[in-house]
């Protein structure tokens, strides 16, 4: 299989961290980034790029696509984005400001992170969005969630728009929403609540679905879940 450069968000933990190590031991090129980029540092691997990013700052933005036209000849084959913000509150308490703070992270970052990269990523690039079974229509709902999973069901179908608006230049867009993985965030969501699916499992299965999902899919939501939540 050929190298790939790949783009990984939300690094510094969970997924995101097992995904990156995943990449890079099988001779991928991996720019993972987070804010918090020091435990992906400290992993010191040849083929892991990283430095502290802000999906929200510009000039973030911008250092991320230098890094591509300097360090990559301007090309990205693989965008995961897997940054995820999350506040579990009754609905009547949540402020404007938290609610805004899980957008600008789970919707806003996607949107603009895509719109600096994908006119770097070829035909049969591939874009994966981690999205959740919160944000499934239809799907179980849990009190507290409401602007998790709204953020959530937003990217699902920005990713069903973003397939059609370039299915015919490329790259291909798909989105895993994802049931309960054993991470710091399902915490956050469930407290002490327990699952057999580790960061790690859920990782590999992301990581082959970025390197051949897009040969049977394009603009399609799976739900990758074997437990409720």
């Amino acid at each position: 299989m050929s190298q790939k450069k790949v783009i990984i968000t939300g690094t510094s933990r969970g997924i995101g961290f097992e995904l990156a190590q995943i990449f890079a031991e099988e001779g991928h090129q991996v720019l993972a980034l987070s804010r918090n980029h020091i435990p992906i540092q400290n992993l010191k691997h040849a083929n892991i790029h990283s430095f502290s990013f802000n999906l929200n700052e510009g000039k973030d933005l911008q250092q991320v696509e230098n890094f591509v036209d300097e360090q990559w000849e301007g090309s990205v084959d693989i965008l995961i984005h897997n940054a995820g913000s999350l506040v579990n509150k009754p609905f009547a308490e949540i402020t404007t400001q938290e609610l805004m703070t899980v957008y600008q992270t789970n919707v806003f970052g996607v949107f603009q992170l895509n719109q600096r990269l994908l006119s770097k990523m070829p035909r049969d690039g591939h874009v994966v969005t981690i999205s959740s079974m919160g944000g499934v229509q239809g799907s179980v709902k849990f009190p507290g969630l409401t602007a998790y999973s709204s953020s959530k069901s937003a990217v699902i179908n920005l990713t069903e728009i973003l397939a059609e608006e370039y299915k015919e230049s490329g790259p291909s867009f798909n989105v895993l929403a994802l049931g309960a993985v054993q991470t710091e965030m399902l915490q956050e969501a469930f407290p002490g609540y327990e699952v057999p699916t580790t960061a790690k499992k859920m990782a590999q299965y992301i990581f082959d679905f970025s390197l051949n999902g897009n040969k049977f899919y394009n603009g399609k939501m799976l739900q990758v879940s074997n437990s409720t939540p």
